[in-house]
């Protein structure tokens, strides 16, 4: 019975180890992973500044409606970046952090078997042992579920938010007033005194025989020139006299 005992008691010291070197394994994967992914995340917060501040920067140089749509989706994308930053902290501290603490917890239980095994007889190592996989267990899956849980927790928060600034940039974006500002880019193309100037230049470059025919021969639209009129006047006056003429011949 005594070598049953310890039969007893071995197994479940090596089933005991195989589990903690199990989750020593996978925890250890699992943490440097996540905070890779932490990190991933910060780095893409720190872009999303640089973004922020070169569309105000290009913003700047725009006309109006396109000035203020952009500067006010600015806003909002820098807004959702405060929301990064919080998601970034939340998962440094309740995810990462749990994580790397079963590095601490893995050494204790090693620890607490070997010491079992070098003090207490078979029968009680193996009771206590038994005790130590259970509590072990249930509290690796509580802690799963309470890490991953929080993770899922973390990232819902945040994409709601990300979800309700983005609406809002995309209407900022739509209220983009596109023929408005096409009007103040012709209107910038040619100044308020660009046709008073043109005419200017078109009456300068005329020779001096075509600003006399234009003075003397005024026309509009739908008229006829005076000049023509008065050509035309002096010829018929010329055919009465002559009709008269042959009359009294």
């Amino acid at each position: 019975m005594w070598r049953r005992s310890l039969e007893n008691r071995d197994a479940q010291t090596r089933q005991l180890q195989d589990a903690v070197t199990n989750i020593e394994k996978h925890f250890g994967e699992l943490c440097q992973i996540f905070a890779a992914y932490v990190r991933k995340t910060a780095r893409l917060r720190d872009k999303a500044d640089l973004l922020v501040n070169e569309i105000n920067v290009y913003a700047s140089t725009e006309t109006p409606n396109l000035k203020q749509g952009l500067k006010n989706f600015a806003d909002e994308f820098a807004k959702l970046q405060d929301y990064r930053q919080a998601e970034v902290e939340r998962l440094e501290a309740k995810v990462v952090e749990p994580l790397k603490a079963y590095g601490t917890i893995v050494k204790m239980k090693r620890a607490e078997t070997e010491l079992q095994r070098a003090t207490m007889d078979a029968t009680r190592t193996s009771r206590h042992l038994e005790e130590t996989i259970d509590n072990f267990e249930k509290q690796k899956i509580k802690d799963i579920k309470a890490i991953f849980s929080e993770f899922i927790t973390i990232e819902m928060l945040f994409h709601g938010k990300a979800l309700e600034v983005y609406t809002a940039a995309y209407q900022n974006i739509q209220k983009i007033d596109e023929e408005e500002d096409l009007e103040v880019f012709r209107n910038s193309l040619y100044p308020p005194d660009y046709s008073s100037r043109l005419d200017i230049v078109r009456a300068n470059s005329k020779s001096p025989l075509q600003r006399s025919l234009s003075a003397k021969c005024v026309s509009g639209t739908g008229q006829v020139p005076i000049c023509r009129l008065r050509k035309d006047q002096q010829d018929d006056d010329e055919d009465e006299d002559l009709d008269e003429t042959e009359e009294e011949n």
